[in-house]
């Protein structure tokens, strides 16, 4: 284009008397512009296809110099703190309590949590827990149902435990509410237990050794023959340290073979006495559900939330072992609500599942 306005300029300036230059001029710059075109066409023919991905590694290279240039760009802020230096910014803490003039109120080191549902009825139950855990340098959190705080501090370690006291609530309506996992970070286990438990036979620390030289994710201590109990697979097996699989039960006349991988032969602990692993917990308290207080069927689900196969992270310990005594609490009146929450819990997942078009269920029957 520019060719030809100077061909007309030219022709401007010399007059109609060129008017045969003027044309030769022409000439010249249609033949350059069309022979212009013509290599181009020929040229981009030749040029390879740039694929998608190979753009995408562009970009990548792209960014990999301009993160070199401004070390800035490959900082992750968190949401609602992009105002902060990133220094200064602690997304989790623990529940220790602090001095006022420094330090920490309780010198232990903890690295494990007990919560424990908790009553003034079964008050000398749970001082019984409570002494052994301490003892063992856990922090305990007591979860109290009945609004009744006061009368627990003529107990020689009241003020060493943390008190969180709402009326008629379930320990799983505490736990959602006040274990997130950010806050139990620091905890390498969580204890979340019922109260009305006898640990004469149980050790924390002991306990504690052999869930971490077997791996367990999930567990709980075995129950002892005086328990009350609702499934034969947490029952002591008096042979064994731990178990994660047991023969001879019947469900429905379903026998329980070497070869099972789903409840009620392997891969279950009850959520009466429940102990998480951090990673683990952080996966079941997103599972707990807001308004299903009782949660009760989440146990069926622990196996989704541990680091591997649900057979060989999940276990019951034996020689550790609890009497659970089966003292009423919040009433039987609950019962019937515990089994609709049950129902519910179960709907919901299977309708999770049926529109989660991107999830694999890696425990669903290979005949299905």
């Amino acid at each position: 284009m520019k060719e030809r306005i100077r061909c007309v300029q030219t022709v401007i300036v010399i007059g109609s008397s060129s008017a045969m230059s003027l044309k030769r001029k022409l000439c010249h710059c249609i033949f350059f512009a069309g022979a212009l075109f013509l290599f181009i066409s020929l040229f981009a023919r030749n040029l390879p296809f740039i694929l998608v991905d190979d753009i995408k590694r562009i970009q990548f290279r792209s960014d990999e110099v301009r993160s070199v240039i401004d070390p800035c760009m490959e900082q992750n802020r968190s949401v609602g703190v992009e105002a902060l230096p990133k220094g200064i910014v602690t997304l989790t803490t623990d529940l220790e309590m602090q001095k006022l003039t420094g330090g920490r109120e309780n010198k232990s080191s903890s690295k494990s949590l007990l919560a424990l549902a908790v009553g003034i009825p079964q008050k000398q139950i749970v001082n019984e827990i409570v002494e052994k855990f301490l003892s063992n340098n856990f922090t305990v959190m007591l979860l109290h149902y009945d609004g009744i705080v006061d009368e627990w501090n003529d107990l020689e370690w009241s003020n060493q435990v943390l008190h969180v006291s709402a009326m008629y609530q379930t320990k799983w309506w505490f736990a959602k509410r006040f274990l997130h996992p950010d806050i139990v970070a620091e905890y390498e286990y969580i204890f979340i237990w019922d109260e009305d438990i006898g640990v004469e036979h149980f050790h924390p620390r002991r306990y504690l050794e052999i869930v971490k030289r077997e791996d367990l994710d999930i567990s709980q201590p075995a129950l002892g023959d005086k328990s009350s109990f609702h499934y034969i697979f947490t029952k002591r097996q008096s042979q064994r340290e731990v178990h994660r699989h047991v023969l001879r039960v019947f469900d429905l006349s379903q026998n329980c073979t070497e070869n099972a991988t789903q409840f009620p032969c392997t891969g279950f602990a009850e959520i009466m006495v429940p102990v998480f692993s951090r990673v683990a917990w952080r996966c079941v308290w997103s599972m707990i559900q807001n308004d299903l207080v009782h949660a009760w069927g989440i146990d069926f689900k622990f196996g989704y939330c541990v680091q591997g196969d649900k057979t060989e992270k999940i276990g019951v310990v034996d020689s550790e072992y609890i009497v659970h005594k089966g003292l009423p609490t919040l009433g039987g009146k609950v019962i019937k609500r515990c089994v609709a929450e049950m129902n519910t819990f179960h709907k919901r997942w299977q309708q999770a599942a049926d529109k989660d078009l991107c999830w694999t269920d890696p425990y669903k029957p290979r005949n299905e």
